[in-house]
């Protein structure tokens, strides 16, 4: 069994970087957590595996192949590997992200900064 927290030990970067952190590993996902304060944003990327992204909290302008679209709390997207996406915080938000096993953490901590 994995357990972990979306909202304990809350801790908002002040720079222009989000907050990405590990919550638990399982045979086919990494679970992350990161954590934006409004204005901050994740530049276009790709993932080399499929993701979902579920928002927790906050309000995010989330980006596909150029065209965006509001997410809200609660709002879940997947995608499949090699899609463009970025991410704009409109306002303070929990993001969970659920990533291959296969995939690298560092990958998402250099897209965010």
């Amino acid at each position: 069994m994995n357990k972990a927290s979306l909202i304990e030990n809350i801790s908002y970067q002040d720079h222009q970087s989000p907050t990405v952190m590990v919550l638990f590993k399982t045979p086919n996902t990494k679970e992350l957590r990161i954590l934006m304060k409004k204005g901050q944003f994740m530049k276009e990327h790709k993932a080399p595996y499929p993701i979902v992204i579920e928002l927790f909290e906050g309000e995010v302008d989330f980006g596909i192949n150029g065209e965006k679209q509001l997410l809200k709390r609660g709002d879940i997207i997947a995608l499949e590997a090699n899609v463009p996406h970025d991410l704009d915080c409109i306002s303070d938000c929990i993001v969970r992200l659920s990533i291959s096993v296969l995939d690298s953490v560092e990958r998402v901590n250099q897209v965010s900064q």
